[in-house]
């Protein structure tokens, strides 16, 4: 049988980057592009800030549940997130690193909904996102991502450097 760590650590398949969002300033709209550059601040071109909540990422299998709770329909940009991913569990991978393109992220913690999902819905809308708002994230390594990449969870050398997992 297998240890618990090494179940957590395991996922079935890699994930994908499939969207991503850029927003000049806090209120502005949610602008997607194909790829962008990564530093510590977060995507170059959002108004992120260095530190834990450089990045934000929302699980692209969590759209239609929120859709089906406020019974509309839900786009990335209303979600004001900078990422969408699909195919591997984000929650699985919190205070985990992550590898997107040439970037690694540090997963921090869950992103509760933003206070603009009540305009943005409707009443309901701030609770219907409760639970599925994802998750905010730490710069490790800066780089280019890319729709497409592959996404993946990263594992320490001996010597403490990141490395893809195994």
């Amino acid at each position: 049988m297998r240890g618990l760590a090494a179940m957590m650590a395991q996922h079935a398949r890699p994930g994908r980057l499939d969207w991503i969002g850029l927003r000049a300033a806090r209120r502005a709209d949610v602008q997607p592009v194909h790829d962008t550059q990564v530093d510590q601040a977060g995507l170059v071109g959002d108004h992120g800030r260095p530190g834990k909540r450089a990045v934000t990422l929302i699980q692209a299998e969590h759209l239609p549940v929120i859709a089906a709770l406020i019974d509309a329909a839900v786009s990335p940009e209303c979600l004001r997130r900078n990422l969408v991913i699909s195919g591997i569990n984000l929650a699985a991978l919190r205070k985990d690193r992550v590898r997107i393109g040439d970037v690694i992220l540090q997963i921090e913690g869950p992103c509760p909904p933003c206070s603009r999902m009540e305009e943005t819905f409707g009443p309901g809308g701030y609770n219907a996102v409760r639970g599925h708002g994802g998750w905010y994230a730490s710069v490790v390594t800066t780089g280019r991502i890319a729709l497409g990449d592959s996404v993946t969870r990263v594992e320490d050398e001996p010597d403490g450097t990141p490395s893809p997992a195994r």
